[in-house]
């Protein structure tokens, strides 16, 4: 196997993006908030699943709880008693700048010329080191972390403006990059979306009050109603004069929605862009059907993100759908390093073939995405194993040449297999009998994108905003460079 595109990550044994964050904001009149952030944030897990932490105010004091670990590992019952109050925030993690380190978990906690302010942030502010230098110079910041959201922090308690919004505003003009956040004052929850909605965040409300999050399934979990999704340089204040909201006058209309969200990240039961998460997924797996063809007996998923896609790719060749791989849905991420052998047993752990459905037969494959090429020939090889006659690899997303600097830990472009290899390189490289991918044309039909409005950026090269290639997630750990920040 070519050694050039094996993964760093020796402990991290599925092929994927990783996932970037999940925010949630509460505010609950007469009841306890950090409560309802806690079961947000249990629905917003698969987002990261690195840290976690609630913030929450009484209307006089700020306070803090956040650990590393799942959501249910950190938090047990008397962790909620300095968390009373009727407002919070929570986050969950996976890092995107910034070590995997206790002192990068969020929520975060700052002391401004505003006064204190606690911030969570789903994205990646490319312009975070320069940001950092300037607020190190002008307002003797002291920071403790490695991660833009401290940053970010910084910057919103220390702005200039009349009101939350006008600061908020100011930081818009600030930022580059994607940020969807959620922020807590001792009397003041707040939310904001980057001016190209880069990263997903709604709003929904619940007896009286209001649940903020970045996917919709968890105002499902809270039983809020959902309202709709934040505009693109939306901010949103709830204070003790009520709700308003408003956009940033600077934002140009032009969107660019995180298309992985509907591929991948996003649960499939969330609405985003006003789809159902799960009904484009089944008109991608269509959509792929009509792409790449093929003669074959059954189609199979990879569980789970690539199920919904599956099925659609079924039902438009008409080969029939069956289970082919059991996940074990208990394997995640953990601190425990394994022996080399079970490192080596790898997707072993994760899959195991239904040998009596795939002995003999032509089986279409459907995935989400090939990122390294590190676990797909792995994946083949388990069926080949168990028999199957031919294996005919569908990816319901285009190859992904080019690194992701929005918010997801997509890999370096030297990392990248598609980057470097041909489509039947790879496929020789996974050993399948076939390999198609998703057009790109073909996804954005599906998404509705034909016009715009999503960020395409790690297949087309095309970001958003200008970026710097050589931009890592470490950027904090190195001596920033000393560069002038663009006035307001």
């Amino acid at each position: 196997m070519n050694s050039e595109f094996e993964s760093p990550r020796l402990n991290d044994p599925l092929d994927t993006p990783n996932e970037e964050c999940g925010v949630v904001g509460v505010y609950a009149p007469g009841a306890e908030a950090s409560r309802l952030a806690f079961f947000g944030l249990f629905a917003l897990q698969h987002r990261g699943q690195e840290s976690a932490g609630i913030a929450a105010s009484n209307g006089e004091t700020l306070n803090v709880h956040a650990e590393m670990g799942l959501v249910t590992q950190i938090f047990r019952e008397p962790d909620f008693y300095p968390l009373a109050g009727e407002r919070a925030i929570g986050h969950t993690r996976y890092s995107t700048t910034g070590s995997s380190l206790l002192c990068n978990a969020q929520p975060m906690i700052v002391e401004g010329y505003q006064g204190r302010l606690a911030l969570a942030n789903n994205g990646n502010i490319i312009n975070c080191a320069q940001l950092q230098t300037q607020l190190k110079k002008d307002w003797n910041c002291t920071f403790e972390s490695t991660t833009d959201t401290e940053v970010m922090a910084y910057m919103l308690a220390n702005a200039s403006g009349a009101d939350w919004e006008e600061r908020l505003f100011y930081c818009m003009r600030q930022l580059e990059g994607a940020y969807s956040l959620v922020a807590l004052t001792e009397d003041t929850l707040m939310a904001a979306r980057d001016p190209l909605g880069i990263r997903p965040l709604c709003i929904g409300k619940l007896d009286g009050g209001w649940i903020i999050a970045s996917e919709s399934c968890a105002l499902d979990h809270l039983g809020a109603t959902y309202m709709r999704e934040l505009e693109p340089g939306e901010v949103v204040i709830i204070d003790p004069q009520g709700f308003r909201s408003s956009v940033w006058s600077g934002a140009t209309g032009r969107r660019a929605l995180c298309v992985f969200e509907l591929i991948y990240f996003a649960r499939p039961d969330s609405l985003l862009d006003n789809k159902l998460v799960h009904s484009v997924r089944q008109e991608l797996g269509a959509q792929l059907a009509r792409e790449h063809p093929v003669e074959a007996d059954l189609v199979i998923g990879i569980p789970d993100s690539s199920t919904a896609a599956a099925i659609g790719y079924a039902r438009e060749s008409g080969i029939p759908f069956s289970e082919g791989l059991v996940k074990n849905r208990y394997v995640g991420r953990t601190f425990i390093e394994p022996e080399q052998r079970m490192r080596d047993l790898g997707v072993r752990q994760k899959f195991n073939p239904l040998t009596e459905v795939i002995a003999g037969q032509r089986i279409v494959v459907v995935d989400d995405s090939i990122v390294r090429g590190t676990t797909t020939p792995h994946v083949v090889g388990l069926l080949r194993k168990a028999g199957a006659a031919e294996i005919h690899m569908r990816v319901c997303a285009p190859p992904i040449k080019h690194p992701c600097f929005m918010g997801v830990d997509m890999a370096t472009r030297q990392e990248l297999i598609a980057a470097n290899q041909t489509v039947d390189e790879i496929r020789k490289f996974i050993d399948a009998d076939t390999l198609g991918y998703l057009d790109v044309k073909g996804l954005m039909k599906v998404v509705g994108g034909t016009d715009g409005g999503f960020c395409d950026a790690c297949f087309t090269g095309n970001y958003p905003v200008p970026v710097q290639l050589e931009l890592t997630k470490l950027v904090l750990e190195e001596p920033p460079a000393e560069l002038e920040l663009l006035s307001d």
